[in-house]
């Protein structure tokens, strides 16, 4: 029997993956999850053999509830299950430690593959995905490294932001975020960055040319 925990922020959506995979024989839905902060909580309470993972959720996103649930120890494979196909968001996520990563038009038959191979150890890509990351390594490992991978594809956007002299308020306007959020991120980013305050943050971002000052 597999367990499944289902993180997503839409109810509907995830009424409909419990309804899909519910009733197939050898799946069982162990739990399920509104936020991030949601989803590493019962990913560490209920032990899922695999965690469908939405990206963008409240509290906490996707990648970072991926890389928290790995570093504490959490065994389960995630397997993101999102709208965004961009290769920030793939290769964030397969750093963060995700096994998979569909997107949601996924049908049924490739959602119960991707869970199974999962659940087996494998790593399992939608069609499109897998084209993305052909391509990416196809380009030779001369391509330039990302800087500050442990940063998420947000953290990264807040990080430019802060390097361009953007005060919270208004980053929390454009990217239509709370304020609170904005603080979250930053915070997480200085942790990420072994820096204690803005001025330092933002001359390291600057050195790997964010900002754009």
């Amino acid at each position: 029997m597999i367990r499944l925990l289902i993180a997503d922020d839409h109810p509907a959506y995830r009424r409909g993956l419990e309804l899909m995979l519910g009733p197939i024989a050898d799946m069982e839905i162990a739990g399920a999850a509104a936020t991030g902060v949601q989803a590493v909580e019962q990913g560490l309470a209920l032990s899922p053999d695999v965690i469908l993972m939405d990206l963008r959720m409240p509290d906490l996103d996707g990648i970072e509830a991926t890389r928290r649930l790995r570093h504490a120890g959490c065994a389960a494979a995630v397997v993101v299950l999102t709208m965004f196909e961009d290769d920030d968001s793939v290769f964030a996520a397969m750093r963060a430690g995700a096994r998979g990563y569909l997107l949601k038009g996924a049908d049924q038959d490739e959602i119960e593959r991707a869970v199974r191979a999962a659940a087996a150890g494998e790593a399992i890509f939608g069609a499109q995905i897998a084209q993305r990351v052909i391509a990416h390594f196809a380009q030779g490992a001369g391509s330039p490294a990302v800087a500050f991978p442990s940063l998420t594809e947000r953290e990264r956007e807040v990080l430019e932001m802060v390097a361009a002299g953007k005060g919270n308020a208004t980053i929390a306007h454009e990217l239509m975020i709370s304020l609170k959020t904005v603080r979250n991120h930053v915070s997480n980013i200085f942790t990420k960055l072994q820096v204690s305050e803005r001025s330092q943050a933002i001359v390291k971002a600057r050195a790997a040319g964010l900002g754009n000052p």
